[in-house]
């Protein structure tokens, strides 16, 4: 944890209050963060002498707050990328221009007119959906669409499927297969009355740098077909993916990893509820498998990764990827979600029973006034334990006074509604009462899986700001850049 996040968490009165007026659970953002995280992404153009737009994900969460803040930085470095028809009307009002909005994701009739008719860049994923765009262009008499052509399906070759051609990502239903480009091609030039070529995107489900740096260098390479073809693009989206370092000792990540494989053997007591292996299984006293985890240490994450990415020599050309751009005038586009909110804030929810497992081990279940949907780390593979903020601060101090092992469970009359499967170690046993924080949670594990079921309440959100060592907050719709937060004299 960085600062200003590490400090809020240092202020338990604060958050106590907070969950006392509004309950259980309860978001907390910070989005003056969200700010300086574009800024350090920008400063990585800069550094590479590089122009062209960072996207905010919106699907990595739903605040009002973080987007319109972000919609408060300077527009010809930040923009948004929304995934939904809902997403596009949020971030119009949340003060983003169309030409500051890429529209991305699955999409219908409505959304691609919206799109359309604001001048959002549209990112199509086949020739079907450009042809449905073309078609909406025409029939309402809106400008020509600004558009990038989203490809799949790379290739370490030319994708001509010669021996030794190899797939650099896997099966996508997103995307247009490199193979197939000169359908899009020809339809970009029947259409060129309705449509634009801006340039080309791709967003491999990959962490690999080499796999990136490949397909930003075939993107180039097929930018150079599309201006042969008399297309002038001058864009390459290489979408998102930049990740987030969520534990900061490699060490400890490591040693925890090791400790479930032996667990998963036998050769150690259970680290999960029921045995749960996160992927891995004991096959004869071998383990197999691969752990379904989001890698919690990643030693090179968020703006560090698109720095190395581009510095990195391209394959085939030999030049890093940052020369490319620049040696054909290109812009890069990128769209990072969680690496765009890390840091930006945390979960709350209250203690609501502390009872023992029996068995003979010194376990216990905590229940929380949330359920797995309100922060849904296990769903995204997160391994985040929650920091104990007692009710009567630090110096209260629980009839349990050493590190005890608990299961931490949501409120669902449901036995897969669990926080946690494994067992989290805390530094001493929680009372009714007390919250426990989940930080770092702003990217996905926030909202995105948030429900009402069995109409239990879902977490309300808050945006809060420091002033002179002191807190302040409003509801996280009320929040705009310019606001005075409560308490804080105008």
């Amino acid at each position: 944890m960085e600062p200003p996040l590490a400090s809020l968490l240092g202020d338990a009165p604060f958050l106590h209050s907070l969950v006392d007026a509004l309950g259980s659970p309860l978001n907390v953002l910070l989005p003056e963060v969200v700010a300086e995280n574009a800024e350090r992404f920008g400063a990585v153009y800069r550094r590479h002498h590089l122009a062209g737009r960072v996207y905010f994900a919106h699907k990595a969460n739903r605040s009002s707050s973080l987007v319109r803040r972000l919609a408060a930085c300077d527009p010809a470095a930040v923009g948004v990328d929304v995934a939904s028809l809902g997403e596009l009307r949020h971030a119009l009002g949340c003060g983003f221009t169309g030409d500051r909005v890429m529209a991305t994701g699955p999409k219908d009739r409505e959304f691609l007119w919206l799109a359309a008719r604001v001048g959002a860049t549209v990112n199509v994923d086949s020739v079907a959906e450009l042809e449905q765009l073309a078609g909406l262009v025409r029939e309402y008499g809106l400008r020509r669409a600004d558009v990038l052509v989203r490809l799949s399906g790379f290739e370490s070759q030319d994708g001509t499927g010669g021996a030794g051609t190899r797939m650099l990502s896997r099966r996508s239903r997103f995307g247009t297969p490199v193979a197939g480009t000169d359908e899009v091609w020809a339809a970009l030039e029947r259409h060129a009355d309705s449509v634009d070529l801006v340039g080309l995107a791709y967003h491999l489900d990959t962490t690999g740098l080499e796999e990136k740096g490949r397909a930003l260098e075939r993107c180039v390479l097929l930018m150079d077909e599309c201006r042969a073809r008399g297309l002038a693009p001058r864009v390459v989206d290489i979408g998102g993916g930049f990740g987030t370092g969520y534990v900061e000792d490699a060490g400890e990540w490591e040693r925890w990893t090791t400790a479930l494989s032996e667990a998963v053997l036998g050769t150690r007591p259970p680290l999960t509820w029921g045995g749960h292996g996160y992927g891995l299984r004991n096959e004869a006293g071998t383990v197999r498998g691969a752990a379904a985890l989001y890698p919690a240490h990643r030693p090179v994450a968020g703006p560090g990764y698109l720095d190395e990415l581009l510095s990195r020599p391209a394959p085939v050309l030999g030049r890093a990827p940052a020369t490319l751009l620049l040696e054909h005038l290109h812009d890069l586009y990128v769209e990072p979600g969680r690496a765009l909110v890390d840091q930006c804030g945390l979960s709350l929810a209250r203690v609501l029973e502390v009872r023992p497992l029996g068995g003979g081990a010194d376990r216990y279940l905590v229940r929380l006034g949330m359920n797995a949907g309100d922060v849904s780390l296990e769903e995204h593979g997160v391994l985040v334990d929650p920091v104990l903020l007692p009710r009567g601060g630090p110096a209260h101090e629980a009839a349990h006074d050493g590190p005890v092992g608990v299961h931490i469970v949501g409120n669902l009359c449901l036995e897969a509604d669990l926080i946690t499967r494994r067992l989290v170690f805390l530094p001493r046993l929680p009372r009714v009462g007390d919250l426990m924080a989940f930080a770092n949670t702003a990217g996905y594990v926030m909202d995105f899986h948030a429900h009402h079921a069995q109409r239990q309440p879902s977490a309300r959100t808050v945006a809060v700001t420091e002033e002179d060592g002191t807190w302040h907050w409003c509801p996280d719709e009320d929040y705009w850049p310019l606001t005075r937060l409560q308490g804080v004299p105008a």
